[in-house]
């Protein structure tokens, strides 16, 4: 599918995007692994998040009927150029899921191996569940996600007592689970992913399980941890839990900030106001409003309430007269890892050059998403350049013209955003691909005002 992008369109009003696909996912095995009922509320429809969903039904016999049947709600799974979508772009507001879970020690072997789709977070989060489970599990996935780097969890995974293999450091994964230790682990790359496996893990650990992080990431699990009960501590980096059974629960999932950083940046470039309401304001998710700030982008946060720890509310977009060049540094990485690729076309409309120090992290996401921002970037007329691993985006503007999503969600609205300021029209080839993350991306920037078009 390709979008027409006209620029010089300003946006306006208040939005809501979808549930946040990293609390999902984590919320979606906690409710599977409670004692008791539990519901969840504004799940998204996220190709990513049906995986988890899909996968945890085939080792939960009490769960199994509803999460069949939400993860059904949607079209069926197409691959192509190495991710999944949908074939169709809605956003399931107020999706509910209400299931029975039985505790950890319920879980069953499943019958076939487990397919995560294109998602990394299920993978990683499943591998820690199943780690103390005593049966033999197989997690794989898509071309693209078999390429992924899985010993950075296999081998915390393997000192915690489990058996672990993966074929060359790469999906499949096989898990023979067990009795566990609880372990110190000082993972060298900071991954919230790696952090939460570990600690899920560490629930049905023998001792203390204690993480170290290089650099703070995401904290969505421990959050919902502590929410419910469970013996864990966090500070400066060091993360400890010990072994715990919680029971069932109740959460609204907030909506995505990750999806919201589009919609600002869309906003911030076509110089416009705008809303985003009932979004996530965990402070280990808003590391890019910072990077923003220092470009230019001014925004104002109001948390009205929180949900299992997490804190939701609103973020307002003032309006931007310009865009400024910034660094970011490697250690601040961690924090906006997702967020590069729109951070990057905001810099492609920068002042001045943007240097992003210590990116080769994003060469074994979803796709090469170092490459993948420079050839964005050339095909709409800009100028970048990777230097080592820092990736260089030269200001000046935009030109417009053809490029192409390459089956990468982040990569794909990344450069239709990008062409809203181009100096003339663009057409994004596979925007469909936004629905892995964000479905209903395109009809949610025209919603806005914004100049898009699906075309023939």
């Amino acid at each position: 599918m390709r979008v027409g992008v006209i620029p010089d369109h300003r946006l306006s009003g208040d939005i809501r995007v979808p549930g946040d696909k990293s609390i999902a996912h984590r919320w979606l095995i906690l409710a599977v692994t409670a004692r008791g009922a539990s519901r969840l509320t504004g799940l998204p429809s996220s190709l990513d998040v049906r995986s988890t969903a899909s996968c945890l039904a085939e080792v939960s016999i009490e769960a199994r009927p509803a999460l069949d049947v939400w993860s059904s709600k949607t079209g069926p799974r197409v691959e192509r150029a190495g991710s999944t979508w949908n074939d169709i772009l809605e956003v399931q507001a107020g999706s509910v899921l209400e299931l029975e879970g039985e505790g950890r020690s319920a879980l069953v072997a499943p019958a076939r191996e487990l397919d995560c789709g294109n998602s990394g977070t299920s993978m990683r989060l499943l591998a820690g569940v199943l780690a103390a489970a005593p049966f033999r599990s197989v997690l794989g996935g898509d071309r693209s996600l078999s390429t992924r780097p899985m010993e950075r969890v296999a081998e915390p995974l393997r000192r915690m007592g489990a058996g672990v293999t993966t074929v060359k450091g790469h999906a499949p994964v096989a898990i023979d689970g067990g009795p566990l230790v609880g372990i110190r682990h000082e993972p060298i790359v900071a991954s919230a992913q790696v952090k939460s496996a570990v600690l899920l893990a560490g629930l049905a650990a023998d001792g203390v399980t204690t993480i170290v992080e290089p650099a703070a990431t995401r904290d969505h699990t421990e959050r919902a941890l502590a929410a419910l009960g469970a013996p864990v501590q966090a500070s400066d980096r060091r993360i400890t839990v010990a072994s715990f059974q919680h029971e069932g629960f109740d959460g609204a999932v907030p909506g995505d900030v990750s999806s919201a950083a589009f919609l600002i940046a869309a906003a911030a470039l076509t110089g416009s106001e705008l809303a985003v309401l009932d979004v996530g304001l965990n402070p280990s998710r808003l590391g890019f409003l910072e990077v923003m700030a220092r470009m230019g982008v001014r925004t104002g946060i109001s948390v009205d309430g929180e949900q299992l720890g997490e804190p939701v509310g609103t973020i307002q977009v003032e309006r931007c007269a310009r865009i400024l060049p910034t660094l970011i540094d490697a250690s601040e990485l961690a924090a906006v890892i997702d967020e590069v690729p729109v951070l990057a076309m905001l810099a492609a409309h920068a002042d001045g050059d943007t240097r992003v120090r210590g990116a080769g992290e994003l060469r074994v996401k979803e796709s090469d998403r170092f490459a993948a921002i420079l050839a964005g970037i050339e095909a709409l007329g800009g100028v970048g350049a990777g230097e080592g691993d820092d990736l260089v985006i030269a200001g000046g503007g935009l030109a417009g013209g053809v490029a192409h999503g390459g089956g990468d969600h982040r990569i794909a609205m990344a450069m239709a955003v990008g062409a809203l300021a181009a100096r003339g029209p663009s057409t994004i080839e596979g925007i469909e691909v936004a629905d892995v993350s964000f479905p209903g991306f395109v009809r949610a920037l025209a919603s806005l005002g914004a100049g898009v078009e699906v075309l023939p």
